[in-house]
């Protein structure tokens, strides 16, 4: 049985397609590593105190950390 050149490529590409599949199909847990909430005002406001508490509710809920940052500029 003599392949076509366009057979060829068909089954080479599919080759080629089929040893690449098990690389993209890897499923990671979300998130891998802490997610960081960050809050651009002074500590010790209201704006400090909802962020905290939503970053609290927000771990219970996801079973994630979440950790809460005050950086202001």
């Amino acid at each position: 049985m003599k392949l076509s050149r366009r057979s060829f490529l068909h089954l080479a590409t599919g080759a080629a397609a089929l040893l690449a599949l098990p690389h993209i199909a890897k499923p990671q847990a979300y998130p891998s590593r802490p997610v960081h909430i960050v809050l651009g005002f002074p500590p010790g406001g209201s704006s400090d105190v909802i962020g905290r508490v939503m970053a609290q509710w927000l771990s219970e809920r996801l079973g994630q950390p979440f950790v809460f940052d005050n950086e202001p500029t």
